[in-house]
């Protein structure tokens, strides 16, 4: 007797798990020097980790994601991998959806090879999704979307940041193509949108048997300090069939109101990953707990 194989559930079908039954909210697990000095942590691999394992206790049953950045593990060399890699085991084992924010981009086995580390169940580095840079052209990823697919893993893709250094790049107009007369910005945006569409709410096949399509498993990352209509994304011009995730960060510290979070996204705004980093975690390990509860509260309140 043949047993036929778990189906793969979407990561857009888990996100929109997630916001239904613990909100918007994302947890940053950023170890500056500076917080794990506020933290009274060395400055090390070892207070690296002491610091993320202590974000994952206190986000794990108030919210559904955490998203840790990768360089302030990565800049410790293999002891800061394997600090993030006990960061990241913590995390699963708290059920937390967990976004790798890595800005990795390459093309061909590369871009399969960094799919692999941070995509593939079992991999030490297992996230639920990654961070993806597509300065080479959506297509150059198409490796790494399949493999996320295949695992019921998403991704994010860049397409306008806060950065003012990305302004000349991501306002610039394509040439050609079919997104030509787009901005870069617009034109990642909205060819993640159609690859969304073309698979009912997944990366790369069916949709999940009797779910509606409804959350995509492509998204993508647009700045919350920004004003899109200046990178030529008219947010209220939406698919209404599916929604593109979109990872948002610079809520709190940086400058975006969560107040704003409609008007800033409009038709977007339902898929918005309200991304918090420095706002919650300089509350100090005392009270960070209270932060996070305190910070729930308010996005699910302009949510209704």
């Amino acid at each position: 007797m043949t047993v036929s194989a778990e189906p793969v559930v979407s990561f857009g079908d888990r996100l929109a798990g997630v916001f239904a039954t613990q909100g918007q909210l994302c947890v940053g697990i950023d170890p500056h020097s500076w917080l794990l000095r506020e933290w009274n942590l060395p400055d090390t691999a070892a207070g690296a980790e002491s610091f993320g394992r202590a974000v994952v206790a206190a986000a794990a049953g108030r919210v559904g994601l955490v998203k840790p950045q990768v360089a302030f593990y990565e800049r410790f060399g293999s002891a800061g991998f394997v600090a993030l890699e006990r960061v990241l085991a913590d995390a699963r084992h708290a059920g937390l959806l967990v976004i790798g924010d890595a800005k990795r981009g390459d093309l061909g086995t590369s871009a399969l090879a960094y799919a692999e580390a941070w995509l593939s169940p079992g991999s030490p580095l297992e996230v639920d999704a990654l961070t993806l840079a597509a300065y080479m052209g959506v297509g150059s990823l198409d490796s790494s979307l399949s493999l996320a697919a295949a695992h019921g893993k998403g991704v994010f893709l860049l397409a306008a940041t806060s950065n003012p250094e990305a302004a000349d790049i991501q306002q610039a107009i394509v040439a050609e193509g079919s997104h030509a007369g787009s901005s870069v910005a617009r034109a990642i945006l909205d060819e993640v949108g159609e690859r969304n569409a073309c698979t009912s709410g997944t990366i790369g096949g069916a949709a999940s048997a009797g779910v509606a399509p409804g959350l995509g498993s492509i998204g993508v990352v647009l700045g919350a300090t920004l004003d899109l209509a200046v990178f030529g994304i008219d947010v209220h011009q939406t698919p209404t069939e599916f929604r593109t995730p979109v990872l948002a960060p610079g809520f709190g510290h940086q400058g975006g109101n969560i107040m704003d979070l409609i008007s800033i996204y409009g038709g977007y705004a339902d898929g918005v990953i309200v991304s918090e980093s420095r706002s919650v975690l300089s509350a100090g390990p005392h009270r960070i707990e209270e932060a996070i509860e305190r910070r729930v509260a308010e996005v699910g309140a302009v949510r209704g």
